[in-house]
């Protein structure tokens, strides 16, 4: 995946450009960068801001959109109106998520939007956004709503929705004691996403917010999911936080369970194969990967929702974790225990012509009757899949790479996909696409 930030650069790091690219890649993804200011800053003060050409700002945006691929945009620091004007002059008919991170001040005291840029802000960037995730102080600046309470939040929210947004997310909201809530109006729905709180002062957690909540969009999850995993990527690089200088502490990448990387680059490749929709079920699909030794379904990873469609569009509807699938959990656990190398799997719908595909480009399929499945297992909860798994393979010497059955009463007929790692999934798919 490959993401964009537009920002003003960060000497020391702890925000900005620089936390953004970090924040990136800690999650997986290709970082680029069009830089709209250079400043002077650490931990202790704010020194100096001076802009980028608005020519040169062009200049950077066509560098990118004429040789990449882009998922998403994140906009940080923009400073003045000539910079306000030259993005929305490059981006305003594009059509790729705009993640707008409206940046006021810094947490070092630099004031890092001009006064008299703010109604440019409001009329050119505001409306381009997928979703602004303004701080308290900040969706008050610009709604000009002062918030007291929840009514306050959702009158600041609706306002700015009404300046062009299509969403609104308005983190750091502590109205319950050691609780830090991210208040949300997706849409016309409003809902808070909350969590515990931290009572530290720190530099880069608003960027590390948005950065993630871009990843998370860009890999294809919905608002509400995505909000959610943003703010546990937040929390945990405050929580980790580090007193590198003599002032605030600066915001710390904690190194991600490296088998949550390789899930969520594969769904992302998963969910970019031409004609992905088409295979997905009527009971939606999942993606796991395991441990290296595994004894239950809590050792396996995978979408705590599911992946599903909507139009010809593949969504990812929940957070990785461990223990988050049951089904497609059970078949990867059932084929380990026979095949130790096999530590991921997917299920797709039943399609005899996606079969014969399979067949045909070389791909070992296996299949079991539903049909013969014994009562006493028809009873018990997510036996039925360990089950046909164990009829499938029970005269294998080898791993197969599909493994289907034509349905039972009710039961919808279904194939999974087993392979090494992810990654060889996705290769497998793309061989019967």
């Amino acid at each position: 995946m490959n993401l964009l930030s537009i920002a003003g650069s960060d000497p020391s790091s702890g925000a900005g450009i620089q936390s953004d690219a970090k924040t990136f890649t800690e999650l997986g993804a290709y970082a680029f960068t069009v830089i709209t200011s250079v400043t002077s800053q650490n931990t202790s003060k704010f020194g100096q801001i001076e802009p980028v050409s608005p020519k040169m700002i062009k200049s950077q945006i066509d560098s990118i959109f004429s040789d990449f691929k882009v998922d998403a945009i994140k906009i940080g620091m923009v400073y003045n109106s000539s910079a306000i004007r030259a993005i929305y002059s490059k981006l305003s008919k594009i059509e790729i998520p705009i993640i707008l991170d409206p940046i006021i001040k810094s947490t070092t005291g630099g004031r890092i939007l001009k006064n008299d840029a703010v109604n440019d802000y409001i009329k050119y960037l505001v409306p381009i956004s997928y979703v602004i995730t303004p701080n308290v102080s900040e969706a008050s600046h610009l709604s000009r709503v002062q918030i007291k309470n929840k009514h306050d939040l959702q009158r600041c929210a609706i306002k700015i929705q009404n300046l062009g947004a299509k969403n609104v997310v308005i983190t750091g909201v502590s109205f319950e004691k050691n609780k830090v809530s991210d208040f949300v109006l997706e849409d016309s729905r409003y809902y808070l996403v909350s969590g515990q709180k931290i009572n530290q002062v720190n530099h880069g957690s608003g960027c590390n917010f948005s950065s993630a909540l871009t990843v998370a969009i860009a890999s294809g999850n919905n608002l509400l999911n995505a909000v959610k995993f943003a703010k546990k990527y937040t929390y945990n690089s405050i929580k980790n936080s580090k007193k590198i200088g003599k002032g605030i502490a600066i915001t710390h990448f904690t190194q991600l369970d490296p088998n949550e990387k390789i899930l969520r680059d594969a769904i992302h490749d998963f969910q970019n194969l031409k004609n992905t929709y088409s295979i997905i079920p009527e009971c939606q699909t999942n993606f796991v990967y395991s441990k290296e030794k595994i004894k239950t379904t809590q050792d396996i990873l995978g979408v705590s929702g599911r992946i599903v469609k909507s139009g010809k569009d593949v969504i990812v509807a929940g957070s990785l974790e461990y223990g988050g699938s049951k089904h497609v959990a059970s078949a990867l656990l059932e084929m380990h225990k026979k095949f130790p190398q096999i530590r991921a799997a997917i299920n797709v719908k039943y399609d005899p012509h996606l079969i014969h595909l399979g067949l045909k480009k070389g791909l070992m399929v296996k299949s079991y009757n539903r049909v013969k499945e014994p009562s006493n297992v028809k009873r018990k909860e997510n036996k039925s899949i360990s089950w046909g798994i164990k009829q499938a393979i029970k005269n294998s010497n080898i791993p197969p790479d599909m493994v289907f059955h034509k349905g039972d009463f009710a039961k919808e007929p279904m194939t999974i996909i087993f392979g090494i790692n992810p990654s060889q999934v996705v290769e497998k798919i793309s061989k019967i696409l």
